[in-house]
């Protein structure tokens, strides 16, 4: 447990650590005291409203925080440590954008989340934790990518768990500028849902360049990294509007 000083201690966060360790993260004391108070607000508020169905403390450092930090192999050095922009679409609880933001404070954060709730939890969570450089956007996806404070303005666009690979390309690539990347959390279906969402990409203005399977700590099931560059601007009639990329995908 935490101590008057905010002490956590290395018992209480073995999973995290270890885990971290075997993707070549580093996590310092006040890594483990910004994930414990993350950890406690998320189960505080999942008691108003329903933000997980994974709430006991070690499930949460698996399969939230590591499986969030499991993006970082895939970013360059230069982007995390160079306040590069990223967007998490879709971010919910925040995952996989606040557990990045914690081990890299330089990075510009945005949060994009259609539920104004989940807003609240994620405004209240950043501010308890003294996170700067983190912005807020109660929108749904394909609203800002047709939005010019939106469209094409990032050097990352990223996404956990939110729709198979040709809708969420719809919803990525347009947000992410010319000669940036969009990177997606794949589950085992990875390599079948990029060979799927090979034309959509390509219309969309991508090209696959890398999927990258990942080993989680605790974890049995598959994952993969899928990222993807922005080789060219996003026709202007993309994304579709709100429901059409997942109802319609293109294929």
């Amino acid at each position: 447990m935490r101590t008057p000083s905010g002490y956590v201690s290395d018992t209480e966060m073995v999973r995290l650590i270890r885990g971290a360790q075997e993707l070549g993260i580093h996590l310092d004391d006040k890594h483990m005291v910004l994930f414990r108070i993350y950890y406690d607000a998320l189960v505080e508020w999942n008691e108003r409203f329903n933000l997980t169905a994974i709430t006991d403390f070690e499930g949460v450092q698996i399969r939230h925080f590591l499986d969030s930090l499991s993006c970082l192999p895939a970013l360059p050095h230069r982007d995390i440590q160079g306040g590069a922009r990223l967007i998490d679409v879709g971010t919910g609880a925040g995952f996989p954008g606040i557990p990045l933001k914690i081990v890299c404070p330089d990075l510009s954060l945005t949060l994009l989340e259609a539920t104004q709730k989940k807003i609240g939890f994620l405004e209240h969570v950043v501010g308890t934790m003294g996170l700067r450089g983190v912005t807020f956007v109660n929108r749904r996806a394909e609203e800002w990518g047709q939005d010019a404070e939106g469209r094409e303005r990032y050097d990352w666009a990223v996404a956990r768990a939110v729709a198979e690979l040709p809708t969420l390309a719809e919803y990525l690539l347009p947000l992410a500028r010319v000669g940036g990347k969009v990177l997606a959390q794949k589950g085992e279906n990875g390599p079948a849902e990029v060979h799927a969402a090979e034309r959509a990409i390509h219309l969309l203005g991508g090209r696959v360049s890398r999927l990258v399977p990942v080993t989680i700590h605790g974890l049995a099931e598959s994952r993969y990294i899928v990222v993807i560059d922005k080789v060219a601007a996003t026709p202007e009639k993309y994304p579709r509007r709100p429901g059409m990329p997942a109802k319609r995908p293109l294929g």
